[in-house]
């Protein structure tokens, strides 16, 4: 935006734009930086990756076995009963089988979910995590059980899906746990 009033203002200088012109310029670039979402956005995240997606499914070694014959994806953390992880680049696709939650049909049971999908930020902090997530109204949910020092928040996107928001705790990081 500086370099657009920059311009605007050597153009006035030169004699290319009348006074009316310069400030309707002026105006145009002043309303364009305060345009709805934009200040929110200034204060967010910047993703840095896909983390995982967490399918929920009737048969997780059917799953399993489909997606790492057929997409190549090497397979860890099978626990041989009811997960697995898949990986690419360096994401996941974590396989479940999936339970039937409380007051849930059967018929509903069965149908397979992507139960959420955590992106993964830079920079994080686990207090400024949570403050700005709070700041926006969301409730988020701490969960620390990705591993050393992975550190999470599950919110609800304006949609209802769960959207977990992860990173690596640091030293002076409020969730930092020393290894060793």
């Amino acid at each position: 935006m500086e370099r657009s009033i920059e311009t605007l203002v050597a153009a006035y200088d030169a004699g290319r734009l009348t006074r009316r012109q310069l400030i309707q310029g002026l105006a145009v670039a002043a309303a364009a930086a305060f345009v709805p979402g934009t200040a929110a956005a200034a204060g967010g995240f910047k993703t840095l990756s896909l983390d995982h997606i967490s399918y929920q499914v009737a048969d997780y070694k059917r799953t399993r076995d489909f997606y790492a014959d057929l997409m190549g994806m090497p397979v860890s953390d099978d626990n041989g009963t009811s997960q697995c992880f898949l990986h690419f680049d360096d994401a996941l696709l974590i396989a479940r089988n999936r339970r039937a939650r409380p007051g849930e049909t059967a018929e509903a049971a069965a149908r397979p979910l992507v139960d959420h999908i955590a992106y993964k930020i830079d920079n994080w902090d686990t207090d400024h995590v949570k403050g700005e997530l709070e700041r926006r109204g969301l409730k988020p949910r701490l969960d620390t059980n990705g591993g050393p020092n992975y550190v999470s928040f599950h919110v609800q996107d304006p949609d209802g899906f769960d959207l977990q928001i992860s990173g690596i705790a640091k030293p002076g990081d409020s969730q930092y746990k020393k290894q060793g």
